[in-house]
């Protein structure tokens, strides 16, 4: 697809959005002139599998977009990580927690953070377990460079991805009994839910 064809196809999907969600548009394997491009049809988040290849792409692109980062963190990139990004969409152990507080209070600022849930309760993915997430956001939002700002998903992979409906409904639960519960530094402003698909699309 040209980069003319992304912007315009980028604007019409912004311009169909409920007011309230915020769109992030997924680079991986997309080239820094795709992203640019869905960056000028009105993309302002800009979402990243991978720091490493985050940095080259965020090194031409500049703050021309925020940048979420939406694959798993390990720790030992954590320091490269909140220096980069503008928000880490995928935090899903304390040990990593404790990690980004301590770099991001290096730096002098805060960082927003999604509480990745393993809603399928898979062995094969990260994340913390249903029933532990009000206790992790809790223990979470006293660290004090860290602000939780929402929850996010990816629940199993079925042949129907109605099938993923119930996982979705307990994470929605889960964030609306958050919000509710007025946990000082966990604003819960943002909840993600998707299913794993064949690729990314722009």
């Amino acid at each position: 697809m040209s980069p003319t064809s992304i912007a315009d196809r980028t604007a019409h999907i912004l311009e169909t959005l409920p007011a309230g969600v915020l769109l992030v548009a997924a680079a991986k394997t997309r080239t820094p002139q795709e992203v640019e491009a869905a960056i000028r049809g009105g993309v302002t988040a800009v979402g990243h599998n991978y720091v490493q290849e985050a940095e080259r792409m965020i090194a031409e692109l500049g703050s021309r977009a925020k940048w979420h980062l939406i694959g798993h963190l390990q720790r030992n990139k954590a320091k490269k990580a909140v220096a980069l990004f503008d928000m880490i969409e995928t935090l899903d152990s304390w040990r990593l927690a404790q990690a980004i507080d301590r770099h991001v209070a290096d730096m002098g600022k805060i960082m927003p953070v999604l509480v990745e849930i393993n809603s399928g309760k898979e062995s094969s993915k990260t994340g913390i377990l249903p029933q532990e997430v009000d206790d992790f956001v809790r223990k979470v939002s006293e660290l004090p460079s860290i602000r939780v700002e929402g929850l996010m998903t990816m629940g199993p992979r079925f042949g129907d991805p109605e099938d993923a409906r119930p996982y979705f409904r307990h994470t929605k639960a889960a964030f609306e009994r958050l919000k509710k519960a007025n946990i000082p530094n966990a604003q819960m402003r943002w909840l993600s839910m998707g299913i794993s698909s064949q690729g990314p699309h722009i």
